[in-house]
């Protein structure tokens, strides 16, 4: 623990830890944040502590897509307008949000919470995937389109997923290579990433 923390009272040094545990937040941006919410109102200390409470309570996973929801099926699921011959194969939820912000893909999606990684004991097995292939032989799928982040992981999980589909007789394509080697969806800029979506490419 940094000895910054013992300078203080306990209820804010505990705060500033808990910041400092997210992604991307260092200490002094934990600090920041944390004197931020001391000088607020209580109103909105209450709102913020109210909406992580609920975030934990009332979310769950879709049945149909696994995104994460308040409602089953989601908003996109039950969307009569979306085009139901499409799937977007994704890792993880946080990925359909730059996916949507383009306004160029109008089909479903389906969540894959994560990618298969040897080194870090993820096996096929352990993702949605059995979920994917149930869903494909049940529903009116002509295309699937695999859009996990391009670095290795990504890859392999794409191979692997087209070996199990292709013998379906539905078309497999890739998001085009627009996107950088390494770079995670949620990064992308709308522009490349409609670029990689209308400029997808079949997968043999």
């Amino acid at each position: 623990m940094n000895p910054d923390f013992f300078t203080t009272a306990r209820p804010i040094s505990r705060l500033i830890e808990e910041f400092n545990k997210l992604p991307g937040v260092g200490l002094k941006t934990a600090q920041r944040l944390t004197y931020h919410l001391l000088q607020a109102t209580p109103e909105k200390s209450r709102d913020l502590a109210e909406a992580i409470i609920a975030l934990k309570q009332n979310l769950h996973l879709c049945s149909v897509c696994l995104n994460i929801t308040d409602s089953d099926p989601c908003g996109i699921c039950s969307d009569a307008t979306r085009d139901r011959t499409k799937v977007c194969v994704v890792e993880e939820p946080i990925d359909i949000i730059p996916l949507e912000r383009t306004r160029k893909f109008r089909g479903l999606y389906h969540v894959l919470h994560g990618v298969i990684s040897p080194s870090d004991g993820i096996k096929p097995e352990d993702l949605r995937i059995r979920d994917l292939l149930v869903r494909l032989g049940s529903a009116a799928v002509t295309e699937v389109i695999l859009a996990t982040n391009p670095n290795v992981e990504g890859e392999a999980t794409s191979m692997y997923i087209q070996r199990l589909i292709s013998p379906l007789g539905i078309r497999v394509t890739r998001l085009a290579r627009g996107l950088p080697f390494g770079g995670d969806l949620e990064y992308a800029d709308d522009v490349t990433l409609s670029r990689a979506l209308e400029g997808r490419q079949e997968m043999y």
